[in-house]
């Protein structure tokens, strides 16, 4: 699979829903780059990363996590650099390493025949903390490309991060504009602050975790549905 490009500084590497595998984000700045999402085990991160390198482009320095679920974290532990992620999303992240521990994995595993594909060959399931931590929101600057992380409320999770690239005016909403896993319902009232949130971001082109870019008003549209 190859990497696709969404303005001068950004591309992504596109989901697959045979394995349940999101869009991984990626960011180009003068002084570093960041990804979006470390991927759902470490082959997804290790198939990025050698899409990267078929394209030229170094490996991310920083990787900014949209919410907790497996698909977008557990690559975390092969990553380049560090991870980024809210403090409620370190919690999760916590409490489901722990619940590994201590049961194993063979009920997640189970779960859903995406997770079955993406660990049918024995692949160890590994999960990992963020190095850094904030709380409702944060500015990087990557060079001549500053980021916002924005810690928003969510019918998805209750840890979503949008990530604003401020001059590509480009929003990844991972999956934030999502039902709830896994019966897919949508709390009115968690739809209606997202929206509030991304219609007052700016952003003329929103990635979310899996499906294709859209507008902003397209994606308002899809929460709302």
């Amino acid at each position: 699979m190859k990497l696709k490009r969404l303005s001068d500084r950004i591309w992504y590497y596109p989901y697959e829903e045979l394995r349940d595998r999101p869009n991984l984000g990626y960011i180009k700045g003068d002084s570093f780059s960041v990804a979006v999402d470390a991927g759902h085990s470490a082959s997804h991160t290790e198939e990025f990363y050698r899409a990267l390198a078929e394209e030229g482009l170094p490996l991310p320095t920083l990787t900014i996590i949209t919410h907790w679920h497996w698909d977008h974290t557990f690559g975390m532990h092969s990553v380049n650099g560090l991870c980024i992620a809210n403090s409620k999303t370190k919690q999760h992240l916590s409490e489901i390493r722990d619940k590994l521990r201590k049961e194993g994995t063979a009920e997640f595993i189970n779960m859903h025949d995406s997770i079955r594909r993406e660990y049918s060959d024995d692949k160890p399931v590994i999960v990992t903390l963020p190095e850094i931590v904030f709380d409702k929101e944060l500015l990087i600057d990557a060079g001549n490309c500053p980021i916002r992380l924005i810690n928003s409320q969510s019918p998805h999770t209750d840890d979503s991060t949008l990530v604003y690239v401020i001059d590509e005016k480009v929003l990844f909403i991972g999956d934030s504009n999502s039902g709830e896993f896994p019966g897919g319902s949508k709390r009115r009232d968690l739809c209606e602050e997202l929206v509030k949130t991304i219609s007052s971001i700016g952003a003329e082109i929103c990635l979310e975790g899996h499906w294709t870019p859209d507008t902003p008003d397209g994606i308002i549209k899809d929460i709302m549905s």
